[in-house]
């Protein structure tokens, strides 16, 4: 639902940024209100609206009841309406949480029976590429990753052996991992996820003790995705408690052998995330460590290759090194000597 929206009419001098008291008490609700801008705002407001509807609708009170999303009528920005909920313990407690999660990913439903979303999504600021339908979970991952590979380099640039691991996991290392739960007999569903679910977008209602999702980018993927943001040590869901929980609730797809690989898999879909988002962390770095440590485990020849190829780039720099060396030593050798003269001159 679009909708113009009562604060539409401020001056058009005033920032769409500022400050919003949420309206008054309507009945027994509280409303709070969310204003972003932009084509990006647009995404933002669109996609969460989406998904918290389709989150309710599948377990009524796991995110906040929405209300309405839209766009100002005199500014580039846009807003969404929403149920206020006081935010208590973040995450919530791991049997509650997990018990209501896996409860969610198995009574959903895709409309059409595959892997995507209706609409685009997003992780943050960022897109994601979820407004597609696909057959193949395999294929939708894949195509998730490259998206926002893509988007990495625009902003960090070109990191040729960071790409050339980027290429073996897209099509190598996802189909040796994820066509085999969809073959031999095997079969995952479409499960309606939250897409972006860690510490700051789970918490305990403060009224009612139950635990609670919000900021959704929501799309339908398979259910083991969701933790996949969990194994990052920088968030608290990490600890084990709550993955153990979740499978006891919802069981480890087959082949049983590959959890580890596939969860280490989908982990690098959010911290590729992380690094777009953070200024100076290091998580393009740990990427790089996770996408060599995946095709070492499973794609064995491609990993020999790629130490070879490194090894050659390696031999050719510290040539080049060695040839210009003994020159850029005198140079410096000569400079130091001058030094040395003009403080004994002084």
């Amino acid at each position: 639902m679009s909708t113009a929206h009562p604060h539409a009419h401020r001056s058009n001098d005033a920032s769409p940024d500022e400050a919003i008291k949420p309206p008054s008490a309507y009945n027994n609700f509280h409303l709070d209100e969310a204003i972003a801008t932009g084509n990006t705002g647009m995404c933002m407001c669109q996609g969460e609206f989406e998904s918290m509807k389709a989150l309710n609708a599948v377990l009524p009170t796991i995110a906040p009841y929405v209300y309405a999303w839209g766009k100002y009528l005199h500014e580039e920005a846009y807003f969404m309406i929403a149920d206020f909920r006081e935010v208590g313990e973040q995450p919530p407690d791991p049997v509650q949480f997990t018990t209501r999660l896996a409860e969610l990913h198995k009574n959903s439903h895709s409309p059409t029976g595959k892997f995507g979303f209706h609409t685009t999504t997003c992780h943050g600021t960022i897109t994601q590429a979820t407004n597609l339908w696909e057959e193949s979970w395999a294929e939708l991952y894949k195509k998730q990753l490259q998206h926002m590979f893509d988007m990495d380099i625009e902003k960090h640039g070109h990191w040729p052996e960071f790409e050339r691991l980027i290429d073996i996991t897209l099509n190598k290392v996802i189909p040796r991992l994820l066509n085999p739960l969809q073959s031999e007999g095997r079969s995952i569903k479409p499960c309606l996820l939250h897409g972006d679910c860690w510490d700051e977008n789970t918490a305990t209602d403060m009224e009612t003790g139950e635990p609670f999702i919000f900021d959704a980018g929501s799309f339908y993927g398979h259910n083991e995705y969701e933790v996949g943001n969990w194994r990052a040590p920088r968030h608290l869901l990490s600890s084990k408690v709550y993955m153990k929980n979740y499978n006891r609730n919802f069981e480890v797809s087959e082949p049983e052998d590959d959890w580890n690989g596939r969860n280490l898999l989908y982990s690098l879909r959010f911290n590729v995330g992380a690094a777009i988002l953070i200024p100076g962390c290091n998580q393009r770095e740990a990427v790089y460590e996770d996408m060599k440590e995946l095709i070492k485990t499973y794609c064995r020849e491609d990993w020999i290759d790629f130490e070879k190829s490194t090894m050659v780039s390696d031999r050719v720099m510290v040539a080049g090194g060695d040839q210009d060396g003994p020159e850029d030593g005198e140079e410096e050798e000569e400079e130091e000597e001058e030094e040395e003269i003009d403080v004994h001159m002084k």
